[in-house]
C-alpha cells in the first residue's frame, strides 16, 4: 500500500497536471527543434509521417496566441493493422500521435497516450503483442527526440 502511494506521487510529479494514461517526457530543446528530432526519429524507424500539425501557427493565423504546440501523426501498418483486425474501431485512435508543447513555465514536453489505455475500451486483449510494441516505439522515439 505504501509503495503504491509512493509510485502514484512519483507519477504525478513526472507528469504534472496530466491524466494517468498520458506519458510525458521533458525535452531539452524548443518545440520546433524537438518536433524536427521526433519526425527524423520516426522516419529513421521506418514509420510513415501522415501529418505535422502546428497548433500555435493555427492560433496565430486567426489572431490568437498559443505557446508552441505541434502534433505529429504517424504510424506503421505492421502495428496498426492487427489492432484494427481485432477491433475496427481502433481506427478511431490510430495512427499514433505525439504532441510537443511548451507549458506555462516555458518547459517543452513530448506527450502521448499510452496505447494500452488508449485502446482499453475496445475488443482488444490487454496482452496483445502489438500494444507492447507500440508503447516501446513511442518510448524510444520520444526519448530520442527529447535529447539531453
Amino acid at each position: 500500500m505504501r509503495f503504491a502511494a509512493i509510485m502514484a506521487l512519483a507519477a504525478s510529479l513526472a507528469t504534472p497536471g496530466l491524466a494517468e494514461d498520458i506519458v510525458s517526457v521533458r525535452a531539452s530543446g524548443d518545440v520546433e527543434t524537438t518536433m524536427d528530432a521526433l519526425e527524423a526519429a520516426v522516419g529513421k524507424a521506418g514509420a510513415t509521417v501522415f501529418a505535422r500539425v502546428d497548433h500555435s501557427g493555427g492560433a496565430e493565423s486567426v489572431g490568437m496566441t498559443l505557446p508552441g504546440s505541434q502534433l505529429l501523426v504517424f504510424g506503421n501498418p505492421m502495428l496498426g493493422t492487427p489492432a484494427m483486425q481485432d477491433d475496427p474501431l481502433a481506427g478511431l485512435y490510430l495512427p499514433l500521435r505525439v504532441l510537443v508543447y511548451e507549458d506555462g513555465d516555458g518547459a517543452v514536453w513530448l506527450a502521448y497516450e499510452d496505447p494500452a489505455e488508449m485502446l482499453d475500451d475496445l475488443e482488444i486483449d490487454d496482452d496483445a503483442e502489438y500494444l507492447g510494441k507500440m508503447s516501446g516505439a513511442l518510448s524510444k522515439l520520444t526519448a530520442a527526440a527529447a535529447g539531453g
